[in-house]
């Protein structure tokens, strides 16, 4: 059988294309050799900042979040107890604060804050190389002529959004 230039020019490349480097996850996550994850629910502290006001439902909608993020950037699943990585912390921060103002002294934009502390623990490391604590923030500015309860909804989502990227690049992306 004669192989032509052409033929040995396509094995070549099938040769190249199945031994490449592994698999290629398009999130960045390396969840390394853990199978799956738990978050526990995230209490909402606010109050305890000076300055934040308590959000009702925040707590539940973060802890929620989190998971989702998780869940659909890694091949991970999320367990109750026991889990090979756990996410745990607390909502610290929930500000609205004016940005700028008018001529008149009044505040023409406002800005929501939201600051979340978080314990990250991989128990698939024996020497706990891999954990930490950390507090993550992001914010949401909008006009002062609005209500927050009519940009809260948005507002929540760029910010969980925002913060829940964060949290899963300080636990599993391998940059």
């Amino acid at each position: 059988m004669l192989i032509t230039f052409k033929n040995k020019v396509l094995i070549l490349l099938l040769c190249i294309c199945f031994s490449s480097c592994g698999i290629y996850n398009f999130t960045g996550g390396n969840p390394g050799l853990a199978k799956n994850f738990q978050v526990n629910y995230f209490q909402n502290f606010a109050t305890q900042s000076p300055g934040s006001i308590f959000e009702p439902g925040m707590d539940r909608d973060f802890t929620l979040a989190l998971q989702d993020r998780i869940l659909n950037q890694s091949s991970l699943d999320l367990v109750g107890s026991s889990g090979d990585l756990i996410y745990e912390g607390e909502i610290v921060e929930y500000r609205i604060s004016p940005m700028s103002a008018t001529a008149q002294q009044t505040a023409a934009q406002n800005r929501l804050s939201v600051a979340v502390q978080v314990r990250f623990t991989n128990n698939t490391v024996d020497d706990g190389s891999k954990d930490f604590e950390q507090r993550f923030s992001f914010f949401f500015d909008y006009p002062a002529s609005s209500q927050l309860s009519a940009v809260k909804t948005e507002a929540h989502e760029l910010i969980f959004e925002r913060i829940t990227q964060d949290i899963f690049n300080a636990s599993l992306a391998d940059w």
